[in-house]
């Protein structure tokens, strides 16, 4: 066994699930027909505003951010809306605390979203409940990464927040991944999750009303809803995957011990044997991930991995354009890769690994997920990235294909992501730090002189 191999399986002996292995999950059997991976971000708010209006039930939601902006408003209307007629609707809202009471990064300070929240509350009413969840006590140690709308007996999930770049106004989108999936018993599962374990926590408080604790007030609280969060997991109700059906089990992951997302990142990673294909919108991999991947070329399977242009990067600032210093995290990014490009020179030219950078004209990439093989692929908002492994609470959804059902819906959505993209055959054809912009080398080359950039790579 390779060194590089032996250091996964030792990471992976911390895991508890690690020694059940993938076939052994717990997984929940859903009809292959009930699961339609979406063409993109405006199918996307389509199926997520026409459910919301017709929903008899539940409607429960979580994403890092509800923007305030025409997206925002616009989704908030329809909840409104859907209470109002139908008043038995249960509806929630799971949002991150600390990043819904400040402003966007680099702009002006302001009271952040929450200020719309209220004053929405203010004059409509109380029937639409938006929950604020303090992951740790401050936003850059780690935030509420949690994705899914549970609508019904519906998932709808992706990696996008809710914002107007995530669903394709003024002329801009930030591409993700989408899936709406009908069953009942995962529904429940999400469900649950947030509403036994986060809705009725001490540390989770509503954003929509005019007074709310500081953050200090909730230190002890967020200690305890952060003991809690590293043990939980999905309740599911079991099954055997029958004809027809692929089996799906939700995994959560928080902190970096008895992760259990990770720990099936990794399985999944070793698992492959024909192609891995492996999308992450900041290349910023873990180490252990990186070393699971050297192992997989070395074993001469095929890696794919998609990443953004640095242009296509959410924090990119056109040279036009006032600089700030979080402009230099996708330049960050482009060093890592093309570090990672040289390593393996050998490889990409071999094809052994296939580097595509997605670059779509105005646009940017958020795309964060898995396909293993033909049978295996794992949809999640990890970034996959040390913040990611270490800091913040994701969830993700593992999909088992033994009947390879789904494979028509992977190639396409596959074919859709690869037609924006370019293949990098020399690391040499990616800027090198001579050619960027003034303040960002000064930034990057003061980082690598003092040996920050490493530092600086495990908290992004």
């Amino acid at each position: 066994m390779s060194s590089a191999l032996a250091a996964v399986v030792q990471h992976l002996r911390g895991h508890r699930q690690s020694a059940i292995g993938l076939e052994g999950l717990p997984c929940i059997p859903v009809a292959a027909a009930g699961v339609l991976t979406l063409f993109g971000p405006r199918e996307f708010r389509a199926a997520l505003l026409e459910r919301i209006a017709t929903a008899s039930q539940r409607i429960l939601i979580s994403a890092l951010y509800l923007q305030d902006d025409e997206s925002g408003r616009e989704l908030l209307a329809a909840l409104y809306a859907a209470k109002a007629a139908r008043p038995y609707l249960q509806i929630a809202i799971f949002v991150d605390w600390h990043r819904a009471q400040r402003g966007l990064i680099g702009k002006l300070a302001s009271a952040g979203n929450a200020a719309l929240y209220v004053e929405m509350a203010r004059r409509l009413g109380p029937g639409v409940p938006i929950y604020g969840v303090p992951v740790q006590g401050r936003e850059w140690l780690g935030v509420l990464h949690l994705k899914g709308f549970v609508i019904d007996d519906s998932l709808l999930y992706s990696g996008a927040s809710i914002n107007d770049v995530y669903l394709y106004r003024q002329d801009r989108y930030r591409l993700d991944r989408y899936h709406l999936i009908e069953n009942r018993p995962l529904a429940d599962s999400m469900a649950s999750l947030l509403t036994r374990i986060l809705q009725v926590n001490a540390a989770v408080c509503p954003l929509n009303t005019e007074s709310r604790p500081k953050t200090p007030a909730l230190r002890g609280a967020i200690v305890k809803l952060r003991r809690l969060l590293a043990k939980s997991r999905y309740h599911i109700v079991a099954g055997a995957i029958g004809s027809g059906e692929v089996g799906i089990t939700p995994l959560l992951g928080f902190g970096s011990r008895e992760n259990q997302l990770n720990a099936v990142i990794l399985q999944l990673i070793q698992r492959a044997e024909r192609r891995l294909v492996l999308f992450t919108p900041y290349f910023n991999l873990p180490r252990v991930v990186r070393r699971a991947i050297d192992e997989k070329i070395r074993q001469r399977c095929q890696v794919t991995i998609v990443v953004g242009d640095k242009t296509a990067n959410d924090f990119y600032i056109p040279p036009e354009e006032p600089f700030t210093t979080i402009g230099a995290l996708p330049y960050l990014y482009e060093t890592n890769l093309r570090r990672f490009c040289k390593t393996h020179q050998n490889a990409v030219a071999q094809g052994l690994l296939d580097l595509q950078l997605w670059r779509h004209e105005k646009h940017s990439f958020h795309l964060k997920g898995l396909l293993v093989d033909d049978d295996y692929a794992l949809i999640t908002g990890s970034n996959l990235n040390p913040r990611a492994w270490r800091l913040d609470l994701e969830n993700g959804l593992l999909i088992h294909d033994p009947e390879r059902r789904l494979i028509a819906q992977h190639h396409a959505e596959l074919d859709r992501i690869l037609a924006h993209t370019r293949r990098l055959d020399d690391y040499r054809s990616l800027d090198d730090i001579d050619s960027y912009p003034a303040p960002v080398q000064r930034i990057l080359k003061r980082l690598a002189r003092t040996r920050a950039d490493r530092l600086v790579n495990q908290v992004l």
